[in-house]
């Protein structure tokens, strides 16, 4: 059975986000469009607490893209995005959710980031997304979302990991590029690791 996961596509990492991905609404149409040729429909959600760590409003002296250590863990530090329970976390509001099986929210513990819909940063506590995959006898996923140099890599590069036949949809992706070719490193890194670009 294959499984379609959106990644992230929420209001804070939209144009006029805090967390904007350039060209971010250009997945939302893609995303759309996809959603009937799948069975199963998982989405990710960021969802952070209001102190998470990965903010750097949260670290005193500190700006947005310093590179910080937290729990041993190394994290870049974001613009304050997707709070639990505002406007910023919610889903765009054109995307189509009427077939969605589950929701998997992650990023929820205050001490360490979750780029992955799978597991924290750490990778020390799992999402249950794996769990509830295998439950519905999904053993194919195809990855698609924001941002294709973050939570959509992680995410691909740990389905890989967990043994499900992986599959980028890299028209319903966009990058951050903090660094100007990010997305294409991260593109060619899923590749490497054994994800079936499309």
């Amino acid at each position: 059975m294959k499984a379609l996961i959106l990644v992230d596509i929420q209001n804070d990492f939209l144009p006029g986000g805090a967390l904007a991905v350039p060209d971010g609404n250009a997945v939302i149409s893609a995303a759309n469009e996809r959603q009937s040729h799948f069975d199963l429909i998982v989405a990710t959600q960021d969802w952070h607490p209001p102190d998470h760590q990965s903010f750097a409003a949260n670290h005193p002296g500190k700006r947005i893209g310093d590179l910080v250590q937290v729990k041993g863990v190394p994290q870049i530090l974001w613009p304050v995005h997707c709070v639990q329970h505002t406007l910023g976390a919610d889903f765009a509001a054109s995307l189509e959710r009427g077939r969605w099986a589950w929701i998997c929210q992650k990023g929820v513990d205050r001490t360490v980031d979750s780029y992955s819909g799978f597991f924290d940063n750490g990778h020390v506590k799992d999402t249950g997304l794996a769990n509830y995959l295998r439950q519905q006898g999904v053993d194919s996923v195809f990855v698609m979302g924001l941002a294709t140099d973050y939570c959509v890599k992680f995410t691909a590069l740990d389905a890989v990991r967990l043994g499900f036949r992986t599959h980028l949809i890299l028209d319903g992706c966009r990058g951050v590029n903090l660094k100007p070719d990010d997305a294409h490193r991260a593109v060619k890194e899923m590749k490497a690791a054994g994800v079936l670009v499309m």
